[in-house]
């Protein structure tokens, strides 16, 4: 598939998972928003898929902010043009157990990952319907099947797979797409500070988990981009509402 007319934005793209969504994207001939709270933090990234010969632009958005992200959208229209890809990766994670989680920390998950989802393919939408195609992946996790102190965040990822497959039936019928990737334990920054919650080193948290992991190690960021490069491909344009565990063995 030629993919070089195609336009994605991925949300919290300055780094882990969405700067290898965003490197695999750009690879593959999209050209890319990357998108995060933090303009200057996308820069590096940026400059990486411009080097390589990709379009590409940097975007400051908090997509809690329904302002920020209509004017971070029109901001990618007039760069990049229309987009027809949308990743929703940002995520925060406010870890407790709930005697101790504080209602703040409950918004704040809940902002970024489900209002932030919500704005983000509400704005995208229209041009998706404008060019009778478009690609939606929403990044899940496993914790949606529950996680000791992730309360909050076990409940917003549950509620982006709810998201995903009411979209793909509200959106179907104009030839977009609405998927989720679900990541198992993936080596990022958020996996180290929730290491250092626990007390216990990131190498041994690492040994760990990939001791009980059927396939003997940990997730890269670029075995979950290879998932997201399926779902906005042309291949995978009968393939909708579907919930994708990347997770290196069976999910319970």
């Amino acid at each position: 598939m030629d993919r070089t007319t195609r336009t994605a934005v991925v949300t919290g793209g300055a780094r882990g998972i969405g700067a290898a969504i965003a490197r695999r994207l750009a690879g593959d001939g999209c050209a890319v928003a990357v998108l995060d709270l933090d303009e200057q933090a996308c820069a590096p990234v940026v400059a990486e898929l411009e080097a390589k010969g990709a379009r590409a632009v940097a975007v400051g958005a908090d997509v809690a902010d329904e302002q920020q992200v209509g004017e971070a959208v029109d901001r990618v229209v007039s760069a990049l043009g229309p987009p027809t890809i949308l990743v929703n990766n940002a995520g925060i994670t406010r870890d407790d157990l709930l005697f101790r989680m504080a209602a703040t920390d409950w918004d704040a998950v809940m902002n970024v990952h489900l209002r932030g989802a919500f704005l983000m393919c509400r704005a995208v939408q229209q041009h998706m319907v404008e060019a009778g195609w478009g690609r939606i992946v929403n990044l899940s996790s496993t914790s949606a099947l529950g996680n000791r102190g992730q309360v909050n965040y076990a409940a917003a990822k549950a509620g982006l797979q709810g998201l995903t497959k009411t979209l793909a039936l509200e959106l179907g019928r104009f030839g977009v797409t609405v998927n989720a990737v679900a990541p198992g334990f993936v080596e990022t920054a958020m996996t180290a500070a929730t290491a250092e919650r626990l007390g216990v080193p990131f190498e041994e948290f690492q040994q760990q988990v990939a001791a009980r992991t059927a396939v003997g190690r940990i997730g890269r960021p670029a075995d979950i981009a290879a998932a997201v490069a399926f779902f906005v491909s042309e291949e995978a344009s009968y393939v909708s509402g579907q919930v994708l565990y990347v997770a290196g063995g069976p999910t319970s």
